[in-house]
């Protein structure tokens, strides 16, 4: 038997009246859910019914498995490029009037007698756990430099950070506030002329006036474990206002882009309609909806603070990972140079990673999807 009801036309007594019609959902407005257990698209698969039901973490770990994938080819990438350059250790080492055969018994020493992909397997599994082999040069353990270089050189990209950061957010938040105005005008004159200035002409500027000239900062840059934490701190004062001048323009141009963008949101006309002032509408209404396109450019100058201290760190004579990197390149110590460019792979791939996992936590449509 079939009833007429209002929205739904003909409905069934005779036992189904609990399921769920099409026309009952198509009128009601509210799209009917795919099973994804009977839609052949879905497919009944561990992983779409996963993705389906479970959407925000099926990208986070999309985005884990691309990085891990990803490190895995730079790995393969950095020996391959190191295995390719010409010249050979044994032979910078002991010089051109070695014989062949001291030059044999070197390589063989190194383990240069082997095929490249039974040293990389091995180099690979000895780095996964911790094992960067000894240095061709010193005979020191790699893991062991690089522990100390590394903190060295964290030391130093995080109070460049803890700096740069709030100061750009800041700084673009101002612009946006007296956007096309005088200060707007001045923060878009300097940051330009920072972005143009390559890091090693700021760092011998800064030398050039604080070191030489007025004598108030120290140069060059050593640290040692001896020291204190404000002699640190003094040591480090050149390099890490070198490495805010380099990062904090992009990132402050990228925040008052982003910020500008939804300043046109009917959401914020609305706030501006109510008569908020214009930094609390853009503190507490653009701001936070402007997040994930600051995070990644935030996340991409927080890499380069790590990778991108090689410069900073020759010029101004600071023993961390790019200093020790640019040492080993000299002397063709490979076990150095593959270590360290790994590690940095890693922070650069490593940080990207973590933005775009930043990102799809902000967006609400993945946080509570329907």
């Amino acid at each position: 038997m079939m009833e007429s009801g209002p929205l739904t036309g003909p409905v069934p007594t005779d036992g189904t009246a609990g399921a769920t019609h099409p026309r009952s959902a198509e009128l009601s407005g509210v799209p009917a859910k795919p099973n994804p257990a009977s839609d052949g698209q879905i497919g009944g698969t561990f992983w779409r019914r996963f993705t389906f039901r479970r959407p925000l973490a099926a990208l986070i770990l999309q985005r884990l498995g691309l990085s891990v994938g990803l490190l895995f080819a730079v790995s393969l990438m950095i020996f391959g490029g190191i295995e390719a350059l010409p010249g050979d250790f044994a032979t910078t080492y002991l010089g051109q009037s070695a014989t062949p055969q001291a030059v044999e018994n070197i390589r063989k020493d190194l383990g240069l007698d082997k095929p490249w992909s039974e040293r990389y397997l091995s180099w690979l599994g000895g780095a996964v756990q911790g094992d960067f082999g000894t240095s061709w040069a010193s005979k020191n353990s790699v893991g062991e430099q690089i522990g100390k270089r590394l903190g060295n050189s964290l030391f130093l990209a995080f109070f460049a950070a803890l700096i740069s950061v709030p100061l750009a957010v800041g700084l673009g938040m101002l612009a946006v506030q007296f956007r096309n105005r005088l200060p707007d005008k001045i923060i878009n004159v300097v940051s330009l002329a920072a972005i143009s200035l390559p890091e090693f002409f700021i760092g011998y500027l800064l030398i050039m006036f604080f070191a030489v000239k007025y004598g108030v900062a120290t140069f060059p840059a050593t640290v040692y474990d001896s020291m204190s934490f404000t002699e640190r701190l003094s040591a480090i004062a050149l390099p890490v206002a070198t490495l805010v001048l380099v990062v904090l323009a992009h990132m402050m141009r990228m925040t008052r882009a982003a910020i500008l963008n939804v300043m046109s949101s009917a959401y914020v006309e609305t706030a501006e309609l109510k008569g908020l002032g214009m930094f609390r509408i853009i503190a507490r209404h653009a701001a936070p909806n402007a997040v994930a396109p600051v995070i990644n450019v935030i996340a991409l100058n927080l890499a380069y603070l790590v990778v991108g201290v090689v410069v900073v760190e020759v010029v101004f004579v600071y023993p961390g990972m790019g200093q020790y990197m640019v040492d080993a390149v000299t002397v063709r110590d490979m076990p150095v140079v593959q270590a360290c460019g790994l590690i940095f792979a890693a922070f650069y791939i490593f940080l990207n990673m973590a933005a775009d996992i930043l990102a799809i936590i902000a967006n609400p449509r993945l946080r509570h999807p329907r």
